[in-house]
């Protein structure tokens, strides 16, 4: 064998990752979603589907892992690798509703969201819904953010190759033990008081290099001379910041990444992501006017960003973020100063993350407490704490970069691909970008008791775009996917 790593078959949930688990109640839900939608193809059907993804298990490694408790929260989960998987208790058939347009898909996507994922079982779904009005098969991925965040995500599509073919490629570099026995009660304590020294040993020097961060990105903040939004305190109330309750709403909206890419080069200094939190930023404007309810203060929002070191080998699991918090500038009646004082916020942001440290949050989710922050998180939820305060930000936007060729998938054509985020209590509105090709194809998933109209809030997206170009093309390919639902990719 080659210089491949082995992955023992039971171990240490990381803290971060543990923590997806910690903040989930029946009202809040921590999964992610991915969505493929798949060009006709005669080879590719339900069953073909289910074959060709069992075959290709080995190359989806967090797809067989399962969770298994510490008693008395002594300790993180473990990670336990089974040999095998029921696919009956992780892929199902569905039929899209009514008249099968990308609408009614969404509003399928926003019930599959609905739900929590059954902890007994590796932390994944397929949902494979056929009857889209062109003949278009969507698969709905629905995964536990314990498993993967956005860049293991991207890497796992890429893995997952053809569904259909009788040839199972090579398994990953990394190897993955598996087993059939779970742990008993007495080992998982053991193992739990081992792992909680070797932590406690590493706790002062995490405390030093956390105080020393605070202290940088204080002077960044006092000497910068701009304004960056604090969580909670910055952050306005709206009718989408209250506590969540289960149903989910679903829309998307796809924007062509060439005219992103003309208005960042319009403005010295702005990136696509200050492109994309601005557009985001004028569609909650009208959709706030329209509303009656848009604060004096602008709205802020969360963005999660990648904490991997530069130039490291993609990961098929796990998390490896930090977030930063941002204006969204609503607050500006001009588009193109709403930009630009997006950007300049943005950039202060990220300096105050990099001065702090990327890895802070991830190092210090290894001490969140097991026994205690569940009990808390539900009590919160249960209470409809998040409805008694400011909310931490407004919305979580994200951008993730998606695959830059033309895929395929079971010898059909990959379409769109879209991704969305969990929602965090009290914050009723997640957009996540998620590039493919030429395009930026934009997820919003909201709390539909909060924010029943998502759609809508999807549809100003093109001209939030449009208001931001000063050097617009004749002809505008910006859609929404109710508009075009045969847009096909460059």
């Amino acid at each position: 064998m080659s210089a491949a790593r082995v992955h023992p078959a039971v171990e240490r949930m990381d803290g971060v990752d543990a923590g997806f688990l910690y903040l989930e109640t029946p009202a809040v839900h921590m999964h992610t979603l991915k969505i493929a939608i798949l060009d006709p193809d005669e080879h590719l059907n339900y069953d073909s589907f289910v074959s060709g993804t069992l075959a290709r298990l080995r190359r989806l490694p967090p797809m067989r892992r399962r969770i298994v408790p510490i008693p008395f929260g002594l300790n993180h989960p473990m990670w336990v690798t089974l040999n095998r998987i029921n696919p009956k208790r992780h892929m199902f058939r569905h039929r899209v509703p009514g008249d099968g347009t990308m609408r009614d898909l969404e509003v399928l996507i926003g019930r599959i969201a609905s739900t929590q994922i059954d902890r007994r079982f590796p932390l994944w779904e397929l949902h494979y819904c056929e009857g889209l009005a062109d003949g278009r098969v969507a698969i709905v991925g629905k995964m536990h953010h314990a498993l993967a965040d956005g860049a293991a995500a991207n890497a796992l599509l890429g893995n997952v190759t053809d569904v259909r073919s009788a040839a199972v490629p090579p398994a990953p570099d990394d190897v993955f033990e598996s087993t059939d026995k779970i742990p008993g009660r007495l080992w998982l304590m053991k193992r739990a008081l081992l792992d909680a020294i070797v932590q406690i040993v590493l706790l002062p020097a995490l405390i030093l290099r956390t105080v020393r961060g605070l202290f940088a990105a204080g002077r960044y903040r006092r000497t910068s001379g701009r304004d960056v939004p604090l969580p909670v305190l910055h952050a306005p109330r709206t009718s989408f910041n209250k506590s969540l309750t289960a149903p989910r709403s679903f829309a998307t909206v796809t924007l062509p990444f060439g005219d992103v890419k003309r208005i960042r080069a319009q403005q010295e200094g702005v990136t696509v992501n200050d492109v994309v939190l601005a557009v985001v930023s004028g569609a909650l404007r009208r959709w706030l006017v329209a509303h009656d309810e848009r604060p004096s203060r602008s709205l802020t929002a969360g963005v999660p960003i990648g904490a991997d070191e530069s130039g490291s080998a993609p990961r098929l699991g796990g998390n490896r973020i930090s977030n930063m918090f941002t204006t969204l500038a609503t607050d500006i009646d001009d588009p193109i100063e709403r930009l630009l004082h997006i950007s300049r916020t943005s950039s202060s942001a990220k300096q105050i993350q990099r001065h702090m440290g990327l890895e802070l949050m991830t190092d210090w989710g290894q001490f969140m407490p097991p026994s205690v922050l569940p009990i808390v998180v539900r009590a919160y939820s249960r209470t409809k704490g998040a409805s008694l305060h400011a909310p931490a930000f407004n919305a979580t936007v994200s951008n993730v970069p998606g695959p830059r060729e033309p895929v395929s998938i079971g010898g059909a054509r990959l379409s769109d691909v879209f991704s969305v985020g969990p929602l965090a209590d009290g914050i009723g509105l997640n957009v996540t970008v998620w590039s493919y090709v030429s395009k930026l194809n934009f997820s919003l998933l909201a709390c539909s008791d909060l924010l029943p109209d998502v759609e809508v809030l999807a549809s100003y997206f093109p001209a939030a775009l449009a208001e931001l170009d000063l050097e617009p093309e004749v002809v505008s390919s910006a859609t929404t996917a109710e508009d075009n639902p045969d847009e096909a990719s460059a």
